[in-house]
């Protein structure tokens, strides 16, 4: 039986669903859904509707009002919410991995790489005069060097980052 009135209504609550939507600014989906379950609960509760094509029309209605009234008394925020302001623990826990895998990843470089990519990431902002004083290289071949580092630690790490994007 109650099969028999789910499969009666169905198109009749989707017709009406479809009708009320737009008015009350929401979706025939999540209006058919809110009046299907409507509908079950009174089922348990109550049996069927003595007019259940007119319980349905009603109860759509319903629906539709309810919603329009969630929907007017939602606000929206006056700025942005508070966790788009800045990053949260989860960006400051990925940033902090990100920076140890690239200072082991540093540590792996061949010949004086390490230190010359520890200078380069160094908080003290070094400039070209003071990194190569620090190493003891001209200024001039420094940036080459500084080339050939990056390739190799672009080497290093393309493994690393292609095993951490996301497939699919």
């Amino acid at each position: 039986m109650t099969y028999d009135l789910l499969a009666t209504l169905r198109p009749l609550l989707a017709a009406e669903a479809h009708a009320e939507a737009y008015a009350s600014d929401s979706e025939p989906g999540d209006l058919e859904q809110a009046v299907w379950l409507r509908l079950l609960e009174r089922l348990r509760a109550d049996g069927p509707p003595a007019d259940p094509p007119g319980w349905l029309r009603e109860a759509v209605r319903a629906e539709a009002r309810r919603s329009r009234h969630a929907t007017w008394r939602e606000r929206p925020y006056d700025g942005e919410p508070p966790d788009v302001l800045g990053p949260g623990p989860e960006q400051h826990a990925l940033a902090a991995a990100r920076r140890r895998a690239l200072r082991q990843a540093v540590r792996r470089l061949p010949g004086r790489c390490p230190r010359l990519m520890e200078a380069l990431l160094s908080p003290k902002d070094l400039t070209y005069r003071e990194i190569a004083g620090e190493l003891g290289i001209s200024q001039g071949s420094l940036g080459p060097e500084r080339s050939r580092c990056l390739g190799c630690l672009r080497r290093l790490l393309t493994p690393e980052v292609a095993a951490c994007e996301a497939r699919g």
